[in-house]
């Protein structure tokens, strides 16, 4: 098997509103979307992102009704400082602010309109190394 597109698929209350959060604020772009289901790209090495409703008959019985949380959605990249503060500017709300590990990670969360927490990371020399 050679994997060639990775997906992350969220089953959230409101396909349309966390649909608007990730093409408005994170640059993502619709590839298709029906009732209940939207499937959303970047044109870089970002994981796509599909959107189902709670509840659609699609999903099996006992997936069906669940919502996506306790999973953290994370994009590794470079220039957080300037995504942060665009993000901050736009008005997203920043549910953790940037901050940075010992071991060189520096990150901050947001969170979509549906409760879905996607964080953004960039990896720098460790203050503390081992």
């Amino acid at each position: 098997m050679r994997i060639t597109t990775s997906t992350v698929s969220l089953t959230v209350d409101d396909v349309s509103a966390s649909q608007r959060f990730f093409t408005r604020h994170l640059g993502y772009t619709e590839q298709a979307a029906a009732e209940g289901f939207a499937s959303l790209t970047r044109e870089d090495a970002a994981v796509d992102v599909v959107l189902l409703a709670r509840g659609t008959e699609v999903l099996p019985a006992d997936q069906r009704n669940q919502h996506a949380s306790g999973m953290i959605l994370a994009f590794t990249g470079t220039g957080i400082d300037m995504e942060e503060k665009r993000l901050r500017t736009e008005g997203v709300e920043i549910t953790m602010p940037l901050r940075e590990e010992p071991w060189g990670e520096r990150l901050f969360q947001i969170k979509d309109p549906n409760g879905v927490v996607i964080q953004f990371v960039e990896w720098v020399a460790p203050s503390n190394p081992a």
